[in-house]
């Protein structure tokens, strides 16, 4: 019966440790680091390493995807973002990244795109994105 729970228990954790995957458009040829995304992500980067403008998008807060983002790339918690964005928005000094509903909607805006860059759950890549990294 142990065994049985501990296996119930794993099964229903491995939705919350899929691979999320940053993307880009196929057309972009920067060299971007695991630093520089989180850089992007936080308005402390404006322009990819090739000089091209970024703007960066968000999944909608609360969703899976957004949560693991928020921890694993950015390395803090929802709330924190959410304080973060909040105080540079009252300063004047930054607002943040523009928010989609879904995977699919990140994937043709980024398409459609070359200065965005967003994030997906690994599964929902297509061919007419590029992905730049894998969390």
């Amino acid at each position: 019966m142990k065994h049985l729970f501990l296996v119930a228990a794993l099964l229903l954790s491995l939705p919350s440790m899929a691979e999320i995957s940053v993307i880009v458009h196929p057309s972009n040829q920067a060299k971007i680091e695991s630093t520089d995304i989180a850089r992007m992500f936080l308005g402390k980067m404006k322009s990819f390493p090739n000089g091209g403008i970024v703007l960066p998008i968000n999944l909608a807060e609360g969703t899976a995807p957004r949560k693991a983002f928020d921890k694993t790339v950015l390395k803090k918690s929802s709330s924190q973002i959410k304080a973060y964005w909040s105080k540079l928005v009252f300063t004047g000094k930054g607002s943040p990244p523009r928010e989609v509903s879904n995977d699919a909607e990140m994937l043709e805006l980024i398409k459609a795109n070359p200065s965005l860059i967003g994030y997906v759950s690994s599964g929902s890549i297509t061919s007419d994105v590029k992905v730049i990294a894998t969390f």
